[in-house]
């Protein structure tokens, strides 16, 4: 399984806008393709994005479309969650996923971060 750790949470205002990384190691990094999720307190974790191992193919959860950026760098073996707009609903850990197959399910992802909280105040 590949590793991996995210990065980049912390607190911000409404309307802000935080960038998070999550660096791969152990696998061959382009083999994946990579997604994001989160949970808040006291609710089951959400889908948020996803990317191909190419990086040519994006999904987004609706709540998120239009605010926030899936992207990666297979050099760096990091992929990236651009957040802008953000809202106090955003609250939550945020997690990496790694998977073999297609980003359109959110299933299969078998390889996980240990999160990184972002907390959005009003």
């Amino acid at each position: 399984q590949v590793q991996l750790v995210e990065s980049g949470g912390g607190l911000v205002q409404a309307g802000g806008s935080l960038r998070l990384s999550c660096a791969a190691s152990g696998r061959t990094f382009s083999d994946y393709a990579m997604g994001w999720f989160r949970q808040a307190p006291g609710k089951e974790r959400e889908f948020v994005a996803a990317i191909s191992w190419s990086g040519a193919s994006t999904n987004y959860a609706d709540s998120v479309k239009g605010r926030f950026t899936v992207s990666r760098d297979n050099a760096k073996n990091t992929v990236y969650l651009q957040m802008n707009s953000l809202k106090p609903e955003d609250t939550a850990v945020y997690y990496c996923a790694a998977k073999h197959g297609s980003i359109w399910s959110k299933a299969n992802f078998g390889s996980w971060g240990q999160g990184t909280q972002v907390t959005v105040s009003s």
